[in-house]
Order: structure tokens, then C-alpha cells, then sequence
């Protein structure tokens, strides 16, 4: 069976959307190992953790827009990092109001 193949943000040629229970961020401060702290779109800043799978691939920097998952427990105040937009797809977001912050 393999390795599950981690798509790179070149190969996408569709823009990753937020869905039920996801919500867009920005982040504010990297916080070492694998901690970011992220301002979200519903007000909260939230402590996240960035997912194994991207965590040697996809490099966060501050003023990064993100694709936060809050956790099931402490919703408001942790989640997990799933996608990290390009600076052309975080514009084409604030272009199609996704995105106010």
C-alpha cells in the first residue's frame, strides 16, 4: 500500500475551502516545537499544533493565513493546523470574503 502522498501547494490546482468546523486564521506567533498561536476569523486566538503530517514539509511563518480545526474539548482556546494558503490563494480568499482579517 505506500505512503499517503502529501500534495504540494503546486500541485493543487483547486483552493482548499474551509469546511464544517474549520475556520481561517492568521499566525501571530511561532511558539517552537510544534505550537503556533493563531488569531481567528471568529474572534479567538487559539493555541494550535501543526499536524504530523505537515510539520517537516510545510514551513509556518508570522502573517501566515492558516486552516485551523478546533479541538473537541477547549474549542476556544486549542486546535490542530491542517493547511498553510499560499500569499496568491490567501487574496484570492479575501477576494471572495472568506477571509477580513
Amino acid at each position: 500500500m505506500g505512503k499517503k502522498k502529501v500534495l504540494s501547494e503546486g500541485e493543487l490546482s483547486e483552493l482548499v475551502l474551509p469546511s464544517q468546523g474549520e475556520v481561517l486564521g492568521v499566525a501571530t506567533k511561532l511558539l517552537g516545537f510544534d505550537r503556533v498561536l493563531v488569531k481567528c476569523q471568529d474572534g479567538n486566538e487559539r493555541l494550535c499544533r501543526i499536524r504530523g503530517k505537515m510539520k517537516r514539509r510545510v514551513w509556518i511563518r508570522v502573517g501566515d493565513v492558516v486552516l485551523v480545526s478546533p479541538w473537541d474539548f477547549q474549542s476556544d482556546k486549542r486546535g490542530d493546523l491542517t493547511w498553510r494558503y499560499t500569499k496568491a490563494q490567501a487574496e484570492e480568499l479575501r477576494r471572495k470574503g472568506y477571509l477580513s482579517i
